[in-house]
């Protein structure tokens, strides 16, 4: 058997109205890498192979986090899928203003399923990011070894979406609890993958540390 674990970065510059502007971790956020890198080589095995997306969230994450057993190498197909753009794409057709913590819920499935319908696009279609996603699935997911991938919360919910067969509005809404650095597992079997864990944060579960769980 082998499994396949995905970590979401640590939080962003959530107040960011782009994504240059989001892309690079808080304070906070470098400390919950630092935490989970602690916790995985405390309570876990070394990794046979880990990768990372090329954005600077990912590779700051993964610096922080330390060595997991193997050196990073870069895929860019971990890169998440270009929000903002397809929130304005969104709002410009639909007359919808931009999120709010108190909107996103019912905007994050707005936006995925127009993106799905082909109305709007950004950077690519959603066919495109689909299908990068699934290949990628395809190459970390390997019997007989453990592989870790830092990523983002739409990469993380599109493979949950490939392993559980979810239809686009609920994949929206599974993006929404994804915790920063949270930890995500895929039993790895000749004959299936297997969703086996989703959105842990076991380095945030002391009292002291309840304030670090967070979603942006």
């Amino acid at each position: 058997m082998g499994e396949l674990v995905l970590v979401r970065h640590g939080q962003a510059n959530s107040a960011a109205q782009d994504e240059h502007g989001y892309d690079r971790l808080s304070d906070l956020g470098h400390q919950q890498a630092r935490w989970l890198g602690d916790w995985l080589r405390g309570n876990d095995q070394p990794f046979d192979r880990v990768l990372t997306g090329s954005l600077r969230r990912h590779r700051e994450t993964m610096a922080a986090m330390g060595d997991m057993g193997a050196e990073p190498e870069v895929d860019a197909r971990l890169n998440e899928l270009d929000y903002f753009n397809l929130s304005k794409a969104h709002a410009a057709r639909s007359g919808t203003p931009l999120a709010t913590p108190e909107t996103f819920v019912n905007h994050i499935s707005d936006v995925m399923l127009a993106w799905h319908r082909a109305e709007i696009q950004g950077d690519e279609s959603y066919a495109d990011f689909e299908a990068r996603v699934a290949e990628m699935l395809t190459l970390a997911a390997r019997p007989g070894r453990r592989v870790l991938c830092v990523t983002s919360g739409g990469v993380i919910g599109m493979m949950a979406r490939h392993l559980l067969d979810l239809d686009p509005a609920r994949m929206a809404h599974l993006l929404v609890p994804i915790r920063n650095c949270s930890i995500h597992r895929v039993m790895v079997l000749p004959e299936a993958q297997i969703l086996a864990g989703f959105n842990a944060t076991p380095h945030l579960d002391t009292p002291d540390r309840l304030h670090a769980r967070t979603e942006y």
